[in-house]
């Protein structure tokens, strides 16, 4: 399941500094708007303590993290809806991901120019919010002109669309996103084909410095934007991008011992891919054996078939049962055959809905 996270922003808030600590690479990180034309792509692994603690009980061959892909894409500008600042080039590269991270630059530099020539997060994050909002008002006009003429004659799908983008478009045009309207099982299938920027899920990323992320809640840009996600019901993740990146280049070892002398229980960085991954509403189940531990993703709410046809179509087409056990029973009995015999592991059907930490061995026939 190939998942991905665009991080936008206005140009020089900090976002290629964080694509450069996310996935360890080399984007260009300069001190003027555009430095990134077009848009890097990076796959970063989900940290799971609980894959590393699979790996220590079944010393297999192969260790496997499920994946998450960023995208870092240019500085979007007032206009970029109209086409200013190469605007629709970069919101059709926003338009490929699933989730959008928006970074919001929450310090004070006078050695690093803003677009704006001043600080102030919320007038930064609304000037984004209000370019998605102005695209996604283009597309509805555009199905609105397609559909209108055929709810006119009596066409039942043309009408009921035409209901749907009624109650849309007056929604955007107040500066509203589309996912803060209220829709129906009908309709959010419906609206799902217009693929609209703003229904979107967005995680906040709020760029500090050090001194900032030492203490964000004390940080008042922290506290303004906020107050801002939560009203949006979005949420929000500081990090301080600069630090992030300098993480980036140690070891694993290195790294924790850095977190802990800054008493940090966890990097920004994690903590931001653990956020995209809740937004998108995302689960995990695990696979574990002699050959090879590995973490998969998976909707919330799937059945089991559905999460056998992650590994592998076949799998689904031919899926008999599964054998299931929570990690937290393996973690707590060390075996497969302590978790037998305690009576946790269970067979499981074509109706079972799967849960975050499930151990499966899928049985199938094709």
């Amino acid at each position: 399941m190939s998942l991905t996270a665009g991080i936008v922003g206005l140009p020089n808030v900090g976002k290629s500094t964080l694509f450069n600590a996310i996935t360890n690479s080399q984007a260009e990180a300069a001190n003027y708007p555009f430095a990134t034309i077009q848009p890097n792509v990076g796959v970063v692994e989900v940290p799971d303590a609980r894959i590393k603690r699979l790996t220590e009980l079944f010393n297999p061959k192969k260790t496997i993290y499920t994946t998450f892909e960023f995208t870092d894409i240019a500085g979007l500008v007032k206009g970029a809806s109209k086409g200013e600042g190469l605007g629709n080039q970069f919101l059709g590269n926003i338009r490929t991901t699933d989730a959008i991270c928006h970074v919001v630059r929450c310090f004070d530099d006078a050695n690093i120019t803003h677009v704006e020539n001043s600080v102030d997060p919320i007038r930064d994050a609304e000037t984004i919010n209000l370019e998605l909002i102005l695209a996604d008002l283009q597309t509805v006009d555009n199905r609105i002109s397609k559909v209108e003429r055929k709810a006119t004659s009596g066409d039942k799908a043309a009408k009921t669309e035409m209901a749907l983008l009624s109650r849309l478009k007056p929604h955007l045009e107040a500066g509203n996103p589309a996912r803060s309207l209220e829709y129906n099982e009908d309709e959010r299938a419906m609206i799902q084909q217009y693929n609209l920027l703003t229904m979107k899920p967005v995680i906040y990323v709020a760029n500090m410095d050090d001194e900032g992320f030492a203490a964000p809640e004390e940080n008042k840009y922290f506290q303004q934007l906020s107050e801002f996600a939560q009203k949006e019901g979005a949420q929000i993740v500081p990090i301080c991008a600069r630090l992030e990146e300098e993480l980036s280049g140690l070891e694993p070892e290195e790294k924790e011992v850095f977190l802990e002398d800054l008493g940090l229980p966890q990097s920004g960085l994690d903590h931001l891919i653990q956020t995209a991954y809740t937004a998108l509403d995302l689960c995990t189940f695990l696979t574990a054996g002699t050959d090879e531990c590995r973490a998969w993703t998976f909707k919330r709410g799937m059945k089991a078939p559905d999460c056998a046809g992650v590994i592998h179509t076949d799998f689904k087409r031919g899926f008999i049962r599964a054998e299931v056990y929570a990690f937290d029973d393996i973690d707590r009995l060390e075996t497969e055959q302590a978790v037998k015999e305690a009576g946790k592991m269970r067979l499981e059907g074509k109706e079972y809905v799967v849960q975050d930490g499930d151990v499966m061995h899928f049985r199938f026939n094709v």
